[in-house]
């Protein structure tokens, strides 16, 4: 899964096709998991272990998609018709996650990207990171109809930091950065992953900033504008190791992130921000579309266990973490 450090939101129709998109993420230790093996020759097996969601139904034909196992359902479909010939065979398919639906880590796209790397794994499919990412948005947004961007499927395909530019078309450019180790540590000492304990669909969040700027609301598209020029920023801060920067670049991130739609805050995450603030946060960000999920505080790292501490007697908690370099991986065991 990946946090979204600069840019966020730009990767979304129709704000990229008009005006182009920038966004700085980087992966962390928290994984998506999917694995695949052969059915018993008449169904098709679904499962969402950690959800306690099950559905079978019979092989040989596209199943129906919706309900809480829809990821994997849109996944099976659309491999089956574009790379098995229609042949829609016999398989079980479980899933689990690290991160809730909701949580504003990418956590269901990650989980679309695993699905498919099962499949191009179980099938020698020749796919590589730019057409997983790619296939994995075109089940989510084409097939399922959710809305969403793009960035989370090219952070979970391709992993570590990464600058991204999202273009008309759906042309996408992934330019790793190569960062310091000192720049890796110090940040990983200096950011606190606080969840608020709201899960929440971003789908009405990212509706409601497609339609200001379909409807050339100017406040929220000027908002989406900063952003973007704040991805460059952050780019160029990591790359220098300017961590100061790095602070005032996600700080003005998040002050333009509020602008594009009034739902991306509330009463909650106004309150989080004030009190980390009282205990030493420089900076602060909602990770996602916003209105709940994660937050990410930076501070210096004499102040993160006392700004630890002050979040855990909140009713959310600290998650630990560490960035990741590895994208999407599938391996067989049998």
């Amino acid at each position: 899964m990946r946090l979204g450090l600069a840019g966020g939101g730009t990767d979304v129709a129709p704000y990229c096709d008009d005006f182009g998109g920038q966004v700085m993420n980087a992966t962390i230790d928290k994984y998506a998991y999917a694995s695949l093996e052969e059915g018993d020759g008449r169904s098709v097996e679904f499962e969402a272990v950690d959800h306690d969601a099950q559905e079978t139904h019979a092989s040989g034909a596209a199943v129906p998609v919706g309900g809480r196992l829809q990821l994997l359902k849109g996944v099976y479909n659309r491999i089956s018709r574009d790379y098995l010939d229609g042949a829609y065979p016999s398989l079980r398919l479980k899933t689990f996650s690290d991160a809730p639906p909701g949580s504003g880590l990418g956590s269901s796209s990650t989980m679309v990207v695993a699905l498919v790397q099962a499949f191009v794994e179980y099938f020698s499919l020749p796919l590589g990171e730019y057409e997983v990412a790619h296939l994995a948005y075109a089940i989510e947004r084409n097939d399922l109809a959710l809305a969403g961007g793009k960035q989370d499927q090219y952070a979970a395909a391709f992993g570590g930091f990464n600058f991204m530019e999202f273009h008309k078309d759906d042309r996408v450019i992934v330019n790793p950065l190569r960062i310091k180790e000192w720049v890796w540590a110090e940040l990983e000492a200096s950011l606190v992953l606080y969840f608020t304990g709201v899960s929440r669909s971003s789908a009405a969040i990212i509706d409601e900033q497609s339609k200001n700027v379909a409807s050339r609301k100017m406040a929220s598209i000027d908002s989406m504008h900063r952003l973007k020029r704040e991805a460059t920023a952050m780019k160029e801060a990591l790359l220098r190791g300017n961590l100061d920067a790095f602070a005032r670049t996600l700080q003005a991130g998040w002050e333009a992130k509020k602008g594009m739609a009034a739902s991306i805050t509330n009463p909650l995450i106004d309150r989080i921000e004030v009190l980390a603030r009282d205990y030493g946060a420089l900076a602060t960000k909602v990770s996602g579309a916003g209105g709940g999920g994660f937050m990410m505080f930076m501070c210096t790292p004499e102040n993160r266990l006392g700004l630890i501490r002050a979040l855990s007697g909140e009713s959310g908690r600290v998650m630990e973490f560490h960035f990741s370099h590895r994208g999407a991986m599938s391996w067989q065991t049998k």
